[in-house]
């Protein structure tokens, strides 16, 4: 994939997400997430079995996905995740999210306003009843504190390895060099993943952090649970979002699918060379 580094890199593609914010001429996005139902999604909740959704925490409210804690007494790290039920290898991904209310009793300080969406994910049927994090790599979302400065779309790694800045990385979570995100206000977080070569986070159109290479960690107990081949590259996976003991609401989910492309460096070029132009031209109508 070193090829579709360079290639990504040439082209700009900084320049592509910043501008890809809308529907283009001949690219669509597809909704996952129906605003109606939780149709073709997933649950898994720690120490509970597979689509047991514990407390009705994942729910659709007023056309959001919602995850709610209003039927929990104590949070009793009941770690989980909503998966959409389809395998994705390269995509644009695009998330509007917003952080709300009280954090649950007994959610661990650090899970104040954090939340986020796992990438490359192990199936939900392959979870075991106790696992709290699929093995994936998970773009993490947090909230401000009304005065602290807080990066969002962070980066952390359950049960996977990365490389950052042409270094095998090996902590479990990194910041991202976004702005902080106080109160209630929506936020829009896009990741760009072309298979095991490069993921991008993007935040409010900016590009915030870039990594490649993803691989499973030999070292994770769960890696060695599952008997993953350890140092293997992750070249697709599923898709999920969290619920980590801090209300959280969604008003949309959705994703370019770019599989078509992912071994034609030509055919994505000519993609990214459509995009930039349509997005450089100026609209009739508008001043």
């Amino acid at each position: 994939m070193r090829n579709m580094r360079l290639l990504l890199s040439a082209m700009g593609i900084f320049c592509f997400i910043s501008c890809f914010n809308t529907t283009n001429e001949g690219v669509k996005w597809r909704q996952l997430f129906n605003g109606k139902d939780l149709n073709n999604w997933v649950i898994k909740i720690k120490d509970a079995p597979l689509n047991e959704n514990f407390g009705n925490v994942f729910r659709v409210e007023d056309g959001k996905l919602i995850v709610s804690y209003d039927n929990y007494q104590n949070f009793e790290e009941r770690y989980g995740h909503i998966f959409y039920n389809e395998v994705f290898s390269s995509y644009l991904l695009a998330v509007e999210y917003r952080f709300t209310g009280d954090q649950v009793t007994g959610g661990p300080g650090w899970a104040f306003r954090n939340s986020g969406v796992m990438l490359h994910s192990q199936s939900p049927e392959t979870m075991l009843l106790e696992q709290d994090f699929p093995v994936s790599l998970e773009a993490q979302f947090l909230g401000g504190n009304g005065k602290d400065e807080r990066t969002t779309g962070n980066l952390c790694t359950p049960g996977t390895n990365v490389y950052l800045k042409g270094e095998l990385f090996t902590p479990h979570c990194v910041n991202s060099d976004s702005k902080t995100y106080h109160g209630d206000q929506w936020v829009r977080a896009e990741v760009l993943v072309i298979k095991d070569s490069v993921i991008k986070h993007i935040i409010e159109s900016d590009t915030v952090l870039t990594y490649s290479s993803p691989q499973y960690d030999g070292n994770d107990q769960w890696v060695k649970k599952l008997n993953l081949p350890p140092d293997a590259a992750i070249t697709k996976g599923y898709i999920a979002l969290q619920s980590e003991s801090h209300p959280i609401e969604y008003r949309k989910v959705e994703i370019i699918d770019l599989s078509a492309m992912e071994n034609n460096n030509q055919k994505l070029e000519n993609f990214l060379q459509k995009i930039q132009r349509s997005k450089s031209q100026p609209k009739a109508g508008k001043k």
